[in-house]
């Protein structure tokens, strides 16, 4: 398995390739920040990690120091904290240029179940990591902002200007980190960027637990042939993005211009894919690797919180970050795909065992 830096655009490794400066990633043994963490350390930076573990997984940091090779690995420096501790972030981003904050607690129907500990995590910690970074003087501040921010706001594609009411505590906490970070850039003059993410996927997404996100779910449950439950009746859209264009948007919103900060940007492909849609394309895809899923999908009530079609106008990123998704949904699925046959063949391994 190749490092995902080399699927990146050449503009944007010749770009960071000239950086000297050090990164800090939080979240990074999560599954988008692990990555972001191998791409950097393949692309020759040093970098800096935190976690608390609250989510991410030591497997992936050792994934990750498999990958890169040793030489790399000793540019990487781990914290292992919590970002709702001010002296955590302090020492994180003492002597950092730029900031990627992933930290969070995803999930809708975890927040719904669990508001204080997503408030906590997503807003606490959130303003903690500006106001660290704030005081490190440091030169870039990207977030991991969320789609859910739209809420209610029925028209598509989603433009970022153009908002609803938050439907759920997640969605609430992601638009707090959006008002925060304006108020920052008016009091302060510190300016960071939000990504809006829509439904990233991709390498080292846990598939497993309650809040487990659907595309890494259905895969490991059609490779066990057990049931694949859809919530509604299928027609539900998604805007499916690979993380490696997450990874890309991330990148390039470090290094905008200060002209392009104080922003948000929807991360997207600009393509909407329904549930059936997906189901469909993951046991064609399945197939190619030799595994035939015969079920049919079991279809359930809509779930609280969740919005009923969601697709991204990418055009600001286009137009001001240069951003150019590089894998759509089957693109992306296919690249994932050996990873997840690798990690649920590994798991059945070791239950047979």
């Amino acid at each position: 398995m190749a490092t995902l830096n080399v699927l990146l655009p050449h503009d944007v490794q010749a770009r960071v390739n000239e950086e000297t400066g050090a990164w800090l990633v939080t979240g990074a043994a999560g599954f988008i920040g692990s990555n972001l963490v191998e791409t950097l350390l393949g692309l020759g930076q040093r970098v800096v990690g935190l976690d608390s573990f609250a989510t991410g997984h030591q497997r992936n940091l050792d994934e990750v120091q498999r990958l890169v090779g040793p030489r790399a690995w000793a540019r990487f420096r781990f914290i292992r904290g919590d970002s709702c501790d001010m002296h955590i972030c302090r020492e994180a981003c003492a002597g950092v240029r730029h900031v990627l904050h992933q930290a969070a607690l995803g999930s809708v129907p975890r927040s719904i179940e669990d508001p204080l500990d997503t408030h906590a995590a997503n807003a606490t910690g959130f303003l903690n990591m500006l106001v660290a970074a704030r005081d490190a003087g440091v030169d870039s501040f990207t977030y991991a902002a969320s789609s859910s921010t739209y809420g209610d706001e029925p028209s598509l594609p989603k433009v970022e200007d153009r908002i609803g009411r938050p439907l759920s505590p997640y969605a609430a906490t992601k638009l707090f980190n959006e008002l925060y970070a304006e108020v920052f850039a008016r009091c302060y003059g510190f300016r960071a960027i939000g990504l809006r993410y829509f439904n990233v996927f991709g390498r080292r997404q846990d598939p497993h637990g309650a809040y487990a996100a659907v595309i890494p779910q259905w895969i490991a449950t059609m490779i066990r042939d057990e049931d694949v439950y859809i919530n509604g009746d299928g027609e539900t859209t998604r805007d499916f993005c690979h993380v490696v264009n997450v990874v890309q948007a991330n990148l390039r919103a470090a290094l905008a211009s200060d002209q392009h900060r104080n922003l948000i940007y929807n991360v997207a492909v600009g393509q909407s894919n329904s549930l059936n849609g997906l189901f469909e394309g993951l046991v064609a895809q399945l197939a190619t690797a030799g595994v035939n899923y015969a079920r049919r999908p079991v279809y359930r009530d809509f779930r609280a919180g969740d919005v009923r079609h969601s697709l991204a106008d990418i055009s600001r990123a286009t137009e001001r970050l240069g951003y150019e998704p590089t894998h759509t949904l089957p693109e992306g699925l296919r690249e994932a795909m050996p990873w997840y046959l690798r990690f649920i063949a590994q798991e059945m391994a070791c239950c047979d065992g």
